[in-house]
């Protein structure tokens, strides 16, 4: 067995006033509490909220008070991700912290929510990183998981477990919780799924073993959840098949070159015929007249019927 043990922290966000100081509270409970530990890891947008004119520059005092937090208590920490400010733009950013308190990576949130989340500019880079004699972990941020080419590149760089702060308040969290899911078992890893509350959320954070099962599914309440996780289990999982059948990671390696779709400069018709990415409306002349704006056509409905509108 190599066990290492996170806790997830799902608390009561706050979208106009910071919540620093309360992660930072949070922090000396669990590990009060829970003194075995390795590593923590809080929701999406925890530290600032989901408003980007809150948005702070990396590095900053937020990751200096964060890498005090984590060298005081000696643990890995992932607090998280905040609105970040670099030269003009607006990025969804997360930062790794080792137990001496250094920054290990940061991750930029490759899919934010559009058409919604307005105003922010996506990340480019796929992020994994090592803890020594344990595993290897990959950081993926909320949407990002509604992508699976963003879940399965992190495995093929040998990810054995998917750390994902998310901050989910609508009504399609039941949907997200199917794609955890789905996500650890055809990736055959752990996937943990840290969501807030409140401003930062509904709840039900969830995490997720190698065979898709549920470890453990919270509620929607302020809960802290530290569980000691078998990275063994991955392995053997990706060696042996899922429940010793299904081996999804070994048949994507063996037919990798068969995705015609994904090669560059392919003629995608369909795709483009699905018109812009913009909020649905009642207004189906208005949203006719976007999509003409941007150089799409709106098909033609045999009854008469243009756009989007109900």
């Amino acid at each position: 067995m190599n066990p290492f043990a996170i806790a997830g922290i799902q608390m009561k966000i706050s979208a106009v006033s910071s919540n620093v100081e309360m992660m930072k509270l949070k922090l000396d409970i669990t590990m009060s509490l829970y003194p075995w530990v390795d590593m923590v890891l809080f929701s999406e947008l925890c530290g600032y909220g989901p408003l980007t004119h809150n948005a702070q520059e990396i590095p900053g005092e937020f990751e200096k008070e964060m890498q005090a937090m984590a060298k005081k208590h000696g643990i890995w920490l992932l607090p998280g991700s905040i609105f970040e400010k670099s030269e003009g733009k607006i990025y969804n950013t997360a930062t790794v912290i080792n137990p001496e308190g250094e920054i290990v990576t940061r991750y930029r949130k490759m899919f934010p929510f559009y058409p919604y989340e307005v105003g922010v500019t996506p990340g480019s880079e796929f992020c994994v990183f090592d803890v020594p004699g344990v595993a290897r972990f990959g950081l993926s941020i909320c949407y990002d998981m509604w992508f699976p080419e963003t879940v399965r590149t992190l495995a093929v760089m040998g990810a054995e477990v998917i750390l994902h702060p998310t901050m989910t308040g609508t009504i399609d969290r039941d949907v997200e919780l199917s794609i955890v899911r789905a996500m650890a078992a055809v990736n055959q890893c752990y996937f943990f799924d840290v969501n807030g509350l409140e401003s930062g959320g509904s709840g039900r954070s969830i995490v997720c073993g190698p065979d898709g099962r549920v470890i453990y599914q919270a509620e929607g309440n302020e809960e802290i959840f530290p569980l000691e996780l078998n990275i063994n289990r991955v392995k053997r999982s990706r060696e042996l098949g899922i429940l010793r059948l299904g081996q999804p990671l070994k048949s994507f390696r063996d037919h990798i070159g068969q995705f015609n779709i994904y090669q560059q400069g392919v003629q995608l018709p369909y795709l483009n015929s699905l018109g812009p990415l913009i909020k649905p409306t009642k207004l189906g002349n208005l949203a006719e007249l976007k999509m003409k704006e941007q150089g799409y056509q709106a098909p033609q409905d045999p009854a008469g019927y243009k756009g989007f509108g109900g």
